[in-house]
């Protein structure tokens, strides 16, 4: 039942009471990416929701888009700005996916979602992950975030999809904020992201 009813309808409710608590926050976060981004405080991406629907994931923009002389993106390490560099190490960067929540594309709770192509990548036990709404946050990360590898990753994500429940979703969302407060797990080793996923 809580699967099925009670976590959407708890969802909305977290969304819409965050987005009005969080709003002045928003407000200031926003202004200051718009200086350091040259006017683009958010960063837009087509990712994979539930059942594999393809929708527009919202997060601030913590990179700048510099290029070498052949037009290429910079590394990570040199993108990352300043006011940025904070914002990602706080997590804030992910508080505007909450207009995806409310919206019914995302969850609080669930599997991360990842990139498109990632798609025709996973396997039968991975694509699992996929049967329930993608969350903000989730049994990976607050058991390492970008910090574990591909593989101990989907096996938390399968691992939560088989075992939703009010109470693993009420420990995960304390957990998190106790991950947020020790800046645990926010990149993997010598790397401010996460490897390209190519397969397992």
């Amino acid at each position: 039942m809580y699967r099925f009813f009670f976590k959407r309808i708890a969802d909305f409710t977290i969304a819409l009471i965050g987005l009005l608590i969080l709003s002045p926050l928003l407000i200031i976060i926003t202004i200051a990416l718009y200086f350091a981004n040259n006017g683009k405080p958010f960063f837009l991406q087509s990712r994979p929701g539930k059942n594999g629907a393809i929708f527009r994931i919202i997060k601030f923009k913590t990179m700048n888009d510099k290029k070498d002389s052949d037009g290429n993106l910079l590394s990570d390490e040199i993108r990352l700005t300043k006011v940025g560099s904070f914002i990602r190490k706080t997590s804030i960067d992910e508080i505007p996916q909450l207009i995806n929540v409310l919206l019914g594309k995302m969850s609080v709770i669930g599997p991360r979602p990842l990139l498109t192509h990632y798609l025709p990548l996973y396997n039968e036990h991975q694509k699992q992950r996929h049967n329930v709404r993608p969350g903000i946050t989730g049994w990976a990360q607050v058991n390492g975030r970008n910090a574990i590898s591909w593989h101990d990753k989907f096996e938390f994500d399968v691992w939560y999809v088989e075992n939703i429940s009010l109470v693993l979703d009420v420990k995960i969302l304390f957990l998190t904020i106790k991950k947020v407060f020790l800046s645990e797990g926010i990149s993997a080793q010598d790397n401010v992201t996460m490897d390209e996923f190519k397969g397992i």
